[in-house]
């Protein structure tokens, strides 16, 4: 069972060729996809209009959807921010540290395309799907 970050789905979506999106064409075979309601939300905000937004929620929903935020992930994810700050690293994006927290509570992998997540790994024992 993998998570799979907007980063991810936007270059899926968008028919670009990573590594990141053939790790996930290859888990589409092979592993459970969990979607956080977080990503959903990034990657519909995204698109152009409401017609290309129900056909991509369509598709998502095809995966199991699970909420990443709630008092438990805050409280975590604002004592990684400061342990990260502590060691010079500063997250930009504060719905990266919450998905990274979200999966490291949960033990699940995250499937990424986002420097935001590394210093995570590094420092806070995310765990990451091999993309090489």
């Amino acid at each position: 069972m993998i998570v799979v970050d907007s980063s991810v789905w936007i270059d899926f979506l968008n028919g670009r060729a990573t590594r990141p999106v053939a790790a996930l064409q290859t888990a589409l075979g092979e592993d459970e996809i969990l979607v956080g309601d977080l990503m959903l939300c990034e990657i519909l905000q995204g698109l152009g209009d409401d017609r290309a937004a129900r056909r991509v929620e369509s598709l998502l929903r095809r995966f199991q959807i699970v909420p990443m935020v709630g008092e438990a992930i805050a409280v975590a994810a604002a004592r990684n921010y400061r342990l990260l700050r502590q060691r010079g690293v500063t997250v930009r994006k504060t719905i990266d540290l919450l998905i990274g927290t979200w999966c490291i509570e949960n033990r699940r992998p995250l499937l990424h395309d986002d420097r935001d997540f590394r210093p995570m790994v590094k420092h806070l024992g995310l765990a990451e799907v091999p993309t090489a």
